[in-house]
């Protein structure tokens, strides 16, 4: 399968092109990749439009090294754009009637009424926006009112809403853009908060910090890498891509484990900020907690059937020594850490020979990935192994000490990143409490499993 003639891409933002054009750096991880005379020719400022089996043979290298990404306002929309809407629901009457009035009365919409306590309600939303009603006897969760509804979807795409988002008129057809790309199966857009005015504090630092805003950026999907994964609150699938659908055994990281199972099979997942889904975010804080939590609990099942995907953490072998040489806090430990940098600087530079300034572009690049390993080790001990961190600080100095940093370090450099309209105080404990609700999810799940494959860093070379 090729990519079609006009499929145009952009280079990431951190991609770099090398002494003229002759090379390119980045993707994730970050590589280089030496580019013949011919290809140089196809590459215009940062954009490769396809126009041969060359140039669409470069284009899919730099799609699956993340170096570039679709355009997708450029693509072409598929030749057979029809689609049904897909929306499982257990009560949320409300919720249900704006979701419809946004999708319109001119497309296919099956709601898959998932045992709801007032059915009735539900059915009534339904029949007045025309949708097709399935009425399951027994709640099955997502997934299994998913793959219900799936079940009776007879066009070539398949929309997954879930009740309580609102779409965007150009949500959809411009997600159905990327399906020129044969090898995706699904394709995400943006989730963030609805654009009615927060009305707590909670809901002011959902909207800037959503588990499901995966952010301002495309990106590929794929595990260990900054997006990982797409919400099913909001996706555009191909039909024939999905087979049996969504796991019905699992009630929470259904949507993670579809999109790791495709990408195995060699599929890609696309996700495109460029168009968003508004969702209802919660704005009390006892529901919110919870939801962060059940977030949590879904680790240990996806990590029994994807347990080279689920690492908390993801370290190289010289970025393991480097954060265990700060973290022991020692007179030596300052030192021991640069001279790890300094060796992996001269490795890198090595593998850079044959570029302009190597030393320069190593140094770069390990200034990243050293920056890299402190926001990862940051996140373990505030979030994933805040258990550990907690009971370890009642017993050693240097342990308070370091996640005193991590805590503060963290809160500083996201607030400033996020702008959120909430002061620095409310902000910090909407942090923290984050992290502490979603971390006691993934260890009641790890306890539950009796397995701590979940809360394990992985080291990969």
């Amino acid at each position: 399968m090729t990519l079609p003639a006009g499929f145009r891409v952009e280079l990431d933002r951190h991609t770099r092109v090398l002494d003229g054009g002759r090379a390119l750096l980045g993707g994730f991880p970050t590589r280089l990749l030496r580019l013949t005379p011919r290809a140089r020719r196809l590459l215009a400022g940062r954009t490769l439009t396809v126009r041969d089996a060359a140039s669409a043979l470069l284009v899919d290298r730099l799609l699956d090294t993340g170096m570039a990404h679709p355009v997708a306002d450029s693509l072409p929309a598929p030749p057979d754009p029809r689609y049904t809407v897909v929306v499982p629901v257990r009560d949320r009457p409300r919720q249900l009637d704006r979701l419809l009035r946004s999708i319109g009365t001119d497309t296919s919409v099956i709601v898959v009424d998932d045992a709801s306590r007032r059915p009735a309600a539900v059915a009534a939303v339904a029949a007045g926006h025309g949708a097709r009603l399935v009425a399951l006897a027994a709640n099955t969760g997502p997934a299994g009112a998913r793959n219900a509804g799936l079940r009776l979807v007879t066009t070539p795409y398949v929309v997954f809403a879930d009740s309580d988002i609102v779409l965007d008129p150009e949500t959809v057809p411009t997600l159905l853009r990327h399906f020129a790309d044969p090898l995706v199966a699904l394709a995400a857009p943006r989730v963030t908060g609805l654009p009615a005015p927060a009305t707590t504090w909670i809901e002011r630092y959902e909207n800037a910090r959503s588990s499901l805003d995966l952010g301002a950026h495309p990106a590929p999907v794929r595990p260990g890498t900054p997006v990982s994964w797409a919400s099913s609150a909001c996706l555009v699938a191909r039909v024939d891509a999905l087979a049996e659908g969504f796991d019905e055994r699992l009630r929470v990281g259904e949507d993670v484990d579809l999109c790791w199972r495709l990408i195995a099979e060699g599929r890609r997942v696309r996700y495109e900020p460029v168009v968003r889904a508004a969702h209802e975010h919660r704005v009390r804080v006892g529901d919110w907690l919870l939801r962060k939590a059940v977030y949590g609990t879904g680790a240990q099942p996806l990590a029994r059937r994807h347990p080279a995907y689920i690492a908390p953490a993801v370290f190289a072998p010289w970025s393991t020594a480097f954060a265990a040489a700060l973290l022991v806090q020692r007179r030596w430990s300052v030192p021991a850490a640069g001279a790890i940098l300094g060796v992996v600087t001269l490795r890198i530079a090595r593998k850079l020979d044959g570029t302009r300034h190597p030393y320069r572009l190593a140094a770069r690049l390990t200034a990243n990935g050293a920056l890299g390993t402190l926001a990862q080790t940051s996140a373990l001990l505030t979030r994933h192994w805040w258990p550990l961190t907690a009971v370890g600080c009642t017993v050693s100095r240097r342990l308070r000490r370091a996640a005193a940093v991590a805590a503060l370090a963290d809160i500083a450099l996201e607030y400033r990143r996020d702008g959120i309209p909430l002061d620095p105080l409310r902000y910090g404990l909407a942090r923290r409490l984050d992290d502490l609700a979603y971390g006691a999810g993934v260890w009641f799940s790890a306890l539950k499993g009796r397995s701590t494959v979940a809360l394990r860093p992985r080291v990969t070379r």
